[in-house]
């Protein structure tokens, strides 16, 4: 047989990725604890797997993950959404139980243990507010941001304009050039790569509402700077099918088992 024709193969921690079992960290660690096995025989670190291979996790890793947690935040400013910089508190301090929302239905019951390993899968800028999800579980975030998520996501954009008449900062909505809201929808790049498309509607007279498929750092102010707008608010009200909804500013809640992005 030509090698040549041979099936495609990779590297099992990325199979498992590819599969939803888990993240590749995640799957290193249940590797090497010895909790997956390869037709039935324990599995290697670093090995080679083909798409005939069948791979099943033992209940310790099943259990393990059950018990990760996901964190819906919503992010004031003046926090950046991971660690720490420039003497600005990362948003896993506002994490207390002081400040979860009275509103949350999940049962969970918050302990110090869901605070290792969590990791934000989308961030917002420190100037921004809106729904930060921070989690424990690998899938979640590949799914939010992993190369081939296409999870979109919802913001508003309060804007100035800096158009021929000098500065607009109301009713931007009637003198803002219909060719230069097109050019948001489809047709800007940002470091040498074009975008895709994203949908841009106004919102009212002085907001934008962006819906997004990729998240480039900073990737709508300076999407707006392209044409001209300058932004004095954002808010992420949405990932997927899950809302920001009524949690107020500074608290958070549980991703309840029956929501999904």
């Amino acid at each position: 047989m030509n090698p040549a024709d041979d099936p495609p193969r990779s590297r099992l921690n990325k199979r498992m990725a590819e599969l939803g079992l888990c993240s590749r960290r995640e799957a290193d660690a249940w590797i090497e604890r010895g909790w997956v096995r390869v037709n039935g025989q324990p599995a290697q670190m670093g090995m080679q797997v083909g798409a005939q291979d069948r791979i099943t996790i033992e209940r310790a890793a099943q259990a393990q993950q059950q018990q990760q947690v996901t964190f819906l935040l919503h992010k004031p400013v003046g926090y950046v959404s991971a660690q720490a910089e420039d003497g600005h508190a990362p948003a896993v301090t506002l994490l207390q139980p002081s400040k979860r929302w009275a509103g949350d239905q999940s049962p969970t019951r918050f302990h110090a243990g869901q605070l290792r390993g969590l990791a934000p899968a989308g961030r917002l800028d420190i100037d921004s507010v809106g729904l930060l999800v921070l989690t424990q579980d690998g899938r979640v975030a590949r799914q939010l941001i992993g190369e081939d998520s296409g999870v979109d996501k919802e913001y508003l954009v309060r804007v100035h304009w800096h158009g021929p008449q000098g500065l607009v900062t109301q009713n931007i909505s009637s003198v803002f050039p219909a060719t230069q809201l097109a050019r948001l929808r489809h047709g800007l790049s940002l470091d040498g790569q074009a975008l895709k498309p994203a949908q841009v509607d106004w919102q009212n007279p002085e907001q934008l509402r962006f819906v997004l498929n990729e998240g480039k750092k900073r990737q709508i102010r300076r999407m707006c700077e392209q044409v001209g707008l300058h932004v004095v608010g954002l808010k992420r009200v949405r990932m997927g099918r899950v809302t920001l909804g009524q949690l107020p500013l500074g608290q958070w809640r549980y991703l309840r088992p029956d929501e999904k992005f």
